[in-house]
């Protein structure tokens, strides 16, 4: 195999990576049956970059907004703003209505760039023009666009803005910087021994950390290609892999379990994958894949954040995360000391904020996820006797739902405005892989049409945050402070009252 780009060590920013492809040919971008060189690749990217910083305002943050499903567009444009000339905001396409206007807002965007499919989920924002790629006006623009210095970036230059889920109320934009993308690019591809003659597969929505820095920056570190899938298919998958010859994909959530419930062929081990690398795949789900098609399954613990990794390694039990290595640790939520073995507490990166670069506009919230000095992951767990780590819930109240933490407030307020729900309560139901969204619901008279027709007339909920599990009930446990009893509520459902799936009509 050819020996791993990866192996310049002084490779700090994406942007360095980058220039290692400036002359690269035979390698690239597979899309739909398209192909775009490297070489071509950066020269649009260069192309957009210029374009765009002629558009903003240089006494504004350099924020474009990108509204765009997996297509190459985004690909040029994530390499328009690793080579300087912008900072990339993911917006999450899942995400509606007013929601998605208070993330271009808070994130300070001056511009957005959609597509026809894209365009129709954002409202009008009268302060934040849009352009729509499909529109000739962004072919005038990149046509007429000068050829500009961008300058040099540094490892901590701010390169994106990714969404947090908004598991603690509206979501949080993360600071991504240069460095964020390029170390675990490098130290990926080189403990993979990935290179030149490899082929990574990205399907994972490029909104999302998963796929750029699992994903696109590993196959930039390696001097790879990519295979980019608009829209993750269980059933398009297998096909892929033949036809592209794909050694190295990443996920995010319930992929594998998807693949697996596929008819399964007898030259499914035949094929070239080599690498399945994400995070909360289930164990029946990895030993199954790694059967079925010979190809070796990691998978790992983190966040859009960065602040903790933990990663599996081949002794791990399959129940458990990985070793606890330091600087992570798991300690009493309230002291920051060490929790006993087996005892439950936060997991934290006790040296600090690891990869974290810190929150966008929101100092308080920065600081607190650094209490003590310590990365704060909000998540807990224990370490059994030989210093395996054990995911054992989370702090607060927030599901896990297809990779994403879902907060359950904004759900229960949107139940809210339903004139016959009085009382409303989302909880997590332990599914497979991660959670499904439940609803704990007084509502005299309501029946499953009324709350469905109602659901789906809200323009703020998303997809994932459904309800697909509702009991109806006279009343809920209460605290002595009038507050939901949440773990006496769920030890006394019974079966629920019905049970639906909003994508299956």
């Amino acid at each position: 195999m050819t020996a791993p780009a990866s192996s310049v060590t002084d490779a700090r920013t994406l942007a360095d990576l980058l220039g290692g492809l400036a002359d690269v040919d035979d390698r690239g971008l597979y899309f739909e049956g398209a192909f775009v060189s490297w070489r071509d690749h950066l020269a649009a990217s260069r192309l957009r970059a210029s374009a765009l910083r002629g558009r903003l305002d240089p006494a504004r943050p350099p924020h474009v907004g990108v509204l765009l499903p997996n297509i190459p567009e985004f690909s040029l444009l994530f390499g328009a703003a690793a080579l300087g000339g912008f900072v990339l905001v993911g917006l999450n396409s899942t995400r509606r209505g007013q929601a998605l206007v208070d993330d271009v807002l808070r994130a300070d965007c001056q511009l957005v760039l959609v597509c026809d499919e894209t365009a129709p989920l954002l409202p009008n924002v009268k302060s934040v023009p849009t352009l729509n790629i499909d529109d000739p006006t962004w072919t005038e623009l990149l046509e007429s666009a000068p050829d500009r210095t961008l300058g040099d970036v540094s490892p901590d230059d701010l390169l994106m803005l990714i969404f947090t889920s908004g598991t603690t109320g509206d979501p949080k934009a993360v600071r991504c910087s240069q460095r964020k993308f390029a170390a675990p690019g490098v130290m990926l591809a080189d403990r993979f021994g990935l290179g030149s003659t490899d082929v990574a597969y990205l399907s994972m929505p490029m909104f999302h950390s998963n796929s750029l820095i699992a994903g696109w920056s590993v196959a930039v570190a390696a001097g790879a290609s990519i295979v980019l899938r608009k829209k993750f298919s269980a059933s398009g998958f297998c096909d892929d892999l033949r036809r592209y010859g794909v050694t190295y994909a990443n996920y995010v959530g319930k992929p594998l379990h998807y693949v697996l419930a596929t008819p399964e062929r007898d030259d499914d081990a035949d094929v070239s994958l080599r690498i399945m690398y994400g995070n909360e795949a289930g164990a029946a789900d990895r030993a199954e894949f790694q059967r079925r098609f010979d190809a070796r399954v990691v998978d790992g613990f983190g966040s859009t954040e960065g602040g903790v990794s933990i990663t599996r390694t081949p002794d791990t039990p399959d129940t458990a995360l990985g070793p606890l290595r330091a600087p992570n640790a798991v300690v009493d939520p309230e002291t920051g000391e060490p929790s006993p073995v087996g005892t439950i507490g936060e997991i934290v990166n006790a040296d600090g904020p690891g990869l974290f670069d810190g929150y966008y506009g929101d100092d308080a919230a920065t600081a607190d996820r650094l209490r003590g000095g310590m990365y704060r992951t909000g998540d807990l767990g224990w370490v059994d006797a030989d210093g395996y780590v054990y995911f054992a819930g989370r702090i607060g109240d927030w599901l896990r739902v297809d990779g994403e933490n879902l907060g359950t407030r904004p759900i229960e307020q949107i139940l809210l405005r339903h004139p016959l729900i009085r009382e409303a309560t989302v909880l997590g139901v332990p599914a497979e892989i991660g959670e499904t969204v439940g609803a704990v619901l007084v509502a005299p008279g309501l029946d499953r049409a009324s709350l469905d027709e109602f659901l789906r007339a809200q323009d703020d909920l998303g997809p994932k945050q459904w309800p697909t599990t509702v009991w109806l009930t006279d009343e809920v446990p209460e605290t002595a402070t009038f507050k939901t009893a949440r773990a006496a509520l769920a030890a006394s459902l019974g079966e629920p009252s019905w049970r639906s799936d909003p994508l299956a009509g």
